[in-house]
């Protein structure tokens, strides 16, 4: 499965099924296969950008109610989105692939490989956000510390010197 993840489409391939869609585009009508084999290939890109073209074609042909290979299109859109990181959106697809089809071994290990990444991100981000409380909570801390540090420096120089406070509020 991490082939699956790590696999890159060819520039050659790209381009020429891109040249097709854009081909078909500009004639009026694109097939569903020409633009499922371009979103393909840019769910396999190594490029954000055209990951996230992809995705939003398989979307558009998923949305269709005529089209029957839903279960391709929604097997590359938890591809293109684990891609992507966005693996709570992968994971709704292919949970919905799953029940469809919930002897799909792919699917099913696809499932298991993103909510690991999912959860290992999430334990990540608390680390990430337990550290950044923590830092912020030392300075703060640091702060008062000096700040009682200071206080404390000047109720002992009053102590020690009363005359001079007399005089200041004398004066003021």
């Amino acid at each position: 499965m991490d082939q699956l993840l790590e696999d890159t489409v060819a520039t050659e391939d790209l381009k020429r099924f891109e040249q097709k869609y854009h081909e078909e585009l500009n004639s009026g009508t694109v097939n569903s296969t020409t633009q499922f084999e371009y979103a393909w290939c840019l769910v396999r890109s190594k490029y954000s950008a055209d990951i996230k073209k992809g995705i939003m074609l398989l979307e558009d042909l998923f949305q269709r109610p005529d089209e029957d290979n839903k279960r391709d299109y929604l097997f590359f859109l938890a591809i293109g989105n684990t891609k992507l990181k966005e693996y709570s959106i992968a994971l709704k697809y292919v949970r919905a692939l799953l029940q469809v089809e919930p002897g799909n071994l792919q699917a099913q290990e696809l499932e298991k490989m993103i909510s690991k990444k999912l959860e290992h991100d999430g334990m990540v981000g608390m680390a990430v956000a337990g550290g950044t409380a923590l830092a912020f909570g030392g300075l703060v801390g640091l702060g008062l510390a000096l700040g009682a540090r200071a206080a404390l420096k000047k109720y002992n120089e009053k102590k020690e010197n009363p005359q001079q406070t007399e005089n200041h509020h004398e004066k003021t």
